[in-house]
Order: structure tokens, then sequence, then C-alpha cells
């Protein structure tokens, strides 16, 4: 097994003449990201994980009712993606509890990603507006969540083949369903 100092994200480009390329440090937009690595700390963050929990739980809850989502939903992913670290930063820039990169941020009304009421009010906004692209389907939202939206498109609607989305959808399933009843 790896070590988490050795994930890295993992890009992948095919050029016209159709040879594939795959780098953790593209060279141009034209790379697509397949394989996202967690921020870096992630591990060291489960030592504050449930302190952490109970001191976001209330902005958890406040913007899953605004947003009209299950406060465990957004519970699951904050906890796959950050281990509820607010500060977790990833080596491609998502930033925050709900890892956020700059343009998700930005659309769904985050002006400061670092800021844990915008970054967890921003993220609910944007799984709330994939579970309506995919008509309440968690296994395709939460693929979109973690490799894009366009990536389950490009696929058909379909979980993306890509080893890390997979294993990302299964954890988020797998700790929202863990969840039980509504917070």
């Amino acid at each position: 097994m790896l070590s988490i100092s050795s994930y890295a994200d993992v890009y992948k480009y095919t050029s016209p003449d159709g040879r594939v390329y795959y780098t953790d440090q593209p060279q141009h937009k034209k790379y697509k990201l397949i394989i996202r690595s967690k921020p870096k700390g992630y591990k060291a963050s489960f030592k504050h994980l449930k302190k952490n929990k109970k001191k976001y739980t209330p902005i958890i809850q406040e913007a899953a009712t605004k947003h009209g989502i299950d406060p465990k939903l957004v519970h699951a992913v904050i906890y796959a993606e950050s281990a509820y670290n607010a500060t977790a930063v990833s080596s491609a820039g998502a930033v925050g509890l709900m890892q956020l990169m700059p343009a998700t941020a930005r659309q769904y009304g985050a002006t400061n990603r670092k800021d844990p009421k915008q970054n967890i009010f921003a993220g609910t906004r944007y799984l709330k507006h994939l579970l309506g692209l995919f008509k309440d389907d968690l296994s395709l939202s939460i693929a979109a969540y973690s490799a894009g939206e366009n990536a389950v498109k490009k696929y058909h609607n379909q979980i993306p083949p890509y080893p890390e989305t997979q294993k990302y959808v299964k954890q988020v399933l797998r700790l929202y369903k863990a969840s039980g009843s509504q917070s």
C-alpha cells in the first residue's frame, strides 16, 4: 500500500494521433484529471475528526436545510474529502472541508474557499446541483463530485472507469448508509 505522501493527482491526455499520456503535472488544459489524491494531512486529520465534526455540524445542518439535501450526505462527502479538516489543501489546489476548486467555489457562492461556512454552503449547493443533474442518482452525483460532471456524461451517465472515482463513490455511499437517521 502507498503511503499518503506518495499520492498524486493523475491527468490523462490523448493526442490527435491516438497516443495516450499520463502525468501528475499537466502541460496544457487538454489534460483531464482522472485520479484525485487526498489532501495533505488527510490521515492526520482523523485525530481531530470527532471534535471537528461536532464543530461543523450546525453549519452542515444549516446548509443542508437551505439547499434541501440530506445532511448525512454532506457529512459523508466532508469525511471522504477532508476528514473534517477545514485547512485541507489537495495537490490539485482543492481547498477546505469540501475540497472546492476555485471555479466551483465561485460558481456556487464562495468568495473565500478557506472559510468553513462558505465552503460548506458552496459544496452543498454544488451537491444539490449534481443531484438535480443526475436525477437524484446518488452514485452518479457522488462520482461527478469526485471526477467532474463532464466525466460522468462522457461515460454515458455511468461512473467513470477511474479506480479512484469508483473507490470514492463506494466510500461515500458506505459512510452515508452507516450514518443512520438524519442528523
